[in-house]
């Protein structure tokens, strides 16, 4: 289920997760993780921020994400690659930050938890960066990818490797709701939607059995 960790941005038509140029200081390190942690994950962005070190299970290859959206808990699986990324992460933070002021696994330069707001403008710079976003101007981010997005590209992208496989879809897909958090299944078929590839053939396969609802997910 788990996707494979990337730190490379592969083409446009992708959301950016670009490295940052070398440096001695933690913010670069810790953002390329959080983007390669959300792409190889499709994590809610808050999520990620929320992660504390001991919800890390390196050895097992496990995220424990505690008390997400709707109160939900659950265990998230990881692939072999990201477990080594975030293992060389935490070793990296922990040699430029041996004494951190918070719990959390993804660290500021000053060694606290990371911000919804600060990452979503770093997200702004990276996208201008790419030029998949007008420049900035001031405050105003403009439009553009967001970081709820890369969470959005891993279900769909999901779904269209189990299409092209052969993989029966409907028998699947409550996996996928799971792993992705959702407390209905509805809102994991919404991205079915997404992929006029094969829209019209999950609406047969899918549809009168699986009385889904369409309702969009906000997260």
């Amino acid at each position: 289920m788990a996707g494979t960790y990337r730190d490379g941005a592969s083409s446009r038509r992708e959301l950016p997760v670009l490295p940052f140029p070398p440096s001695d200081s933690l913010r670069p390190l810790t953002y390329t993780t959080l983007l390669g942690l959300l792409a190889a994950t499709g994590l809610r962005p808050g999520e990620a921020l929320a992660l504390d070190t001991a919800d890390v299970d390196l050895d097992a290859g496990l995220l424990m994400i505690q008390q997400s959206k709707f109160g939900k808990s659950r265990v998230v699986p990881v692939d072999d690659s990201t477990r080594e990324a975030l293992r060389q992460y935490l070793a990296q933070r922990t040699a430029l930050c041996p004494q951190p002021s918070s719990p959390a696994f993804l660290l500021s330069e000053h060694g606290r938890r990371l911000r919804g707001n600060a990452t979503r403008r770093m997200f702004a710079v990276v996208s201008c960066a790419s030029g998949l976003r007008p420049p900035l101007h001031g405050r105003r981010w403009g439009r553009g990818p967001r970081l709820q997005d890369l969470r959005h590209t891993f279900a769909t992208h999901r779904l269209v490797e189990w299409y092209r496989a052969g993989v029966d879809v409907a028998r699947v897909l409550p996996t996928l709701a799971t792993y992705l958090g959702h407390v209905s299944i509805g809102l994991t078929y919404w991205y079915i939607e997404a992929v006029p590839e094969f829209l019209a053939h999950a609406t047969t396969r899918l549809g009168s059995p699986w009385a889904f609802s369409l309702a969009a997910d906000s997260t």
